[in-house]
């Protein structure tokens, strides 16, 4: 069966990627599988985490985001990033000054994530038709949040605001098009949503807060991480449409391409999962991180979005809608 472009189907996940694991160590208390980006094992008495994105190179703002995404990951377990390994996969056409200019991205990403560049690996392929970034994130924490931990009655949080990550990379590849409709200024504002990439602070302040599942919003949009964050507890949930925030630039440039904001790259928001809600908000607003209590967690394997009088079913996650233009 010829696959699509981008992120897996999480039936071809189950059937062609974990179903070949048999492989198991002790040392691995939590492992592949849906919805669970980070690796987790003990090492003496604590616990690394680990998280590997990848993702062409299409932007100046793409190495950005994997580094972002591979971070996020790690801290969505609770653990602090420690160290970064980044690959580079080129092609043939690539001068060095690209090369330097990936790295220097990375790095500026490393600086705002306080974590160091320890290593990689960088190659020029005949076999590479466009330019790869591969970026292992690896943290450590004391007590871990394992994935699965949404439990019902919980109230469902998220920080900051849907599709950061997909306005910044559309933004800054297609900003000849956009400018034929809105004022640079705009499209400006859209790329600057990168300074709002990083999860790591309010995952830092949920984890103080007792909160019971962290799952980060990226590939597939705020819909794939709601299905994920439900799936991996074998939960159902119900969420108000109009209780998740979304930036005004997010949605002009959605209309712009036809693409859906609900669907699309949201690196920069994370979901949680806690039994008061409002307490949650109040100690992320307290860190002057926007929050809001967008549903609950119930005790079915419904997963209900719910727009005013119209109630729609969560379908299992389907491609990014930014490979649409990517």
């Amino acid at each position: 069966m010829q696959m699509k472009i981008g992120k897996i189907s999480e039936s071809v996940l189950k059937r062609s990627v974990l179903k070949e694991i048999e492989n198991k160590n002790e040392s691995v208390k939590s492992g592949a599988g849906v919805g669970a980006d980070c690796a987790i094992f003990t090492c003496g008495d604590t616990f690394t985490a680990v998280c590997t994105q990848m993702a062409e190179i299409k932007t100046a703002e793409d190495v950005r985001c994997v580094m972002m995404r591979a971070a996020g990951g790690v801290a969505c377990s609770g653990a602090q990033p420690v160290m970064a390994t980044i690959a580079l996969l080129l092609p043939l056409y690539i001068e060095e000054e690209d090369l330097k200019r990936h790295m220097a991205e990375a790095d500026e990403a490393a600086k705002e994530l306080h974590i160091q560049i320890a290593g990689g690996h960088t190659e020029v392929s005949m076999s590479a038709m466009r330019p790869c970034v591969t970026a292992t994130v690896v943290g450590r924490a004391d007590s871990p949040i394992l994935p699965g931990g949404a439990r019902p009655g919980q109230d469902v949080v998220l920080s900051k605001w849907i599709g950061l990550e997909g306005t910044v990379r559309l933004a800054a590849r297609h900003q000849d098009e956009l400018e034929e409709r809105y004022p640079l200024s705009m499209i400006e504002k859209a790329v600057d949503f990168k300074q709002y990439l990083s999860i790591i602070p309010e995952a830092a302040t949920a984890a103080k807060s007792n909160v019971s599942a962290m799952h980060d919003v990226s590939g597939g949009g705020i819909f794939a991480a709601l299905w994920e964050l439900a799936e991996s507890a074998g939960v159902g949930l119900s969420v108000d449409l109009k209780k998740i925030p979304i930036k005004q630039e997010t949605i002009e440039i959605c209309e712009f391409f036809g693409l859906n904001p609900y669907e699309l790259s949201s690196g920069g928001c994370l979901l949680m999962t806690a039994d008061n809600g409002e307490s949650l908000v109040q100690a992320l607003e307290a860190a002057q991180i926007p929050a809001a209590v967008i549903g609950k967690i119930t005790d079915d394997n419904d997963r209900v979005v719910i727009n005013e009088d119209e109630k729609r079913f969560l379908e299992r996650p389907k491609a990014d809608e930014i490979n649409k233009k990517m």
